[in-house]
């Protein structure tokens, strides 16, 4: 659709009369062949993208979201405090808060996540997060030294195209929590943490014929994307092998469940830990009840429930909830949050500043 027919469609959404406003973005879109969306329309598109996302379980709550909108910062120094600002604003002490930054369009984080560990190669095997890997070689090539450990946070690279500008991230802008279960070693006596905010860097946001393309956001963490993924995946951080011979299981047999069993206290530990440092998380369970609420609220307001099931249903016993037992419709649904888009630029092509700043 044309850009005012995108208009259109988004205003039809949203609550009271709009045909003045309408008028107004006719007659822009007329001179200039676009139009300006105000910090208030941008932040109820925002709150609609999040409400229609189909892979997230935590829609309940898009009415909660809070947009900064940093459309108008005009140099790397400048994003980069939107960045750090997005960080201690959403972080709130612990008590999470859903969080947008709308950043303008030819800046680029190149980093997928705001908050990501490092990954090394050594002799003996990856040491930190596999999935950071391709990030920390661009991150060393800009000069950048970790120290080394499973759990070195990396710096953020931003790019405007023509150069890219590292910046590592202040100690007060990065909570972070020690994850240990309450009854048992589960990791041989290693230091094993995670961060508090699940701050999304790569997405794009579409609203009302326009994409922005630099939009930082964050919810909160259901403690199956840590305790299952992250730190369980095979390709990821592999604790589970460790915490089976932790909790004495027989490892040897699949038959004996142990990767199941310790599953299961490796979630518990992550959901122990969070609540031990007054830290945010759901659990699947009741982030799939608060879905369901979800799922009323939207049937009660004329609204179809959209969604893409292989995401919502969680990765521990998701047979247990009333998600994995229904069907969605994958359709997609604008304001929305999609993948970015080919990002055009590369950290293998844009120049570094000659002295990265941090």
């Amino acid at each position: 659709m044309d850009r005012l027919q995108a208009a259109r469609h988004f205003f039809s959404q949203l609550e009271g009369e709009h045909t003045e406003r309408l008028r107004e973005i006719e007659a822009e879109i007329e001179r200039t062949g676009t139009y300006t969306l105000t910090t208030d329309e941008l932040a109820s598109g925002a709150k609609l993208a999040w409400r229609n996302s189909n892979r997230c379980i935590g829609r309940l709550f898009w009415q909660t979201l809070t947009v900064h909108d940093a459309r108008d910062v005009e140099t790397f120094d400048d994003v980069f405090e939107a960045i750090v600002a997005h960080l201690r604003y959403a972080t709130n002490g612990g008590k999470i808060r859903s969080t947008m930054t709308v950043l303008p369009n030819h800046f680029r984080i190149l980093n997928t996540q705001l908050i990501r560990y490092a990954a090394y190669e050594t002799t003996d095997g990856i040491v930190g997060d596999p999935l950071s890997l391709s990030m920390t070689r661009q991150a060393m090539r800009f000069g950048w030294v970790g120290a080394g450990t499973a759990f070195d946070l990396l710096p953020l690279l931003l790019t405007d195209g023509n150069e890219i500008r590292m910046y590592e991230l202040p100690a007060d802008a990065v909570l972070e929590v020690d994850i240990r279960h309450d009854d048992v070693d589960l990791f041989g006596g290693r230091d094993v943490k995670w961060h508090a905010v699940p701050a999304i860097a790569d997405m794009e946001l579409e609203i009302g014929g326009h994409r922005f393309t630099s939009v930082p956001f964050n919810g909160w963490y259901m403690e199956t994307e840590i305790g299952a993924r992250n730190l369980a995946d095979v390709e990821r951080y592999n604790l589970l092998p460790l915490v089976g011979v932790s909790l004495g299981l027989d490892t040897t047999k699949e038959r004996t469940l142990w990767r199941d069993r310790a599953l299961v206290e490796l979630n518990v530990a992550v959901l122990q830990s969070f609540e031990r440092a007054g830290v945010t998380i759901v659990d699947h369970h009741t982030a799939a009840k608060q879905f369901k609420r979800f799922e009323k609220n939207e049937t009660d307001a004329g609204r179809d429930v959209t969604g893409q099931w292989s995401w919502l249903i969680p990765p521990l016993s998701p047979a247990s909830t009333h998600v994995f037992h229904r069907h969605y419709d994958d359709k997609i649904v604008t304001p929305n949050l999609f993948a970015r888009s080919g990002c055009p630029f590369s950290a293998f092509q844009a120049k570094p500043k000659e002295e990265s700043k941090g």
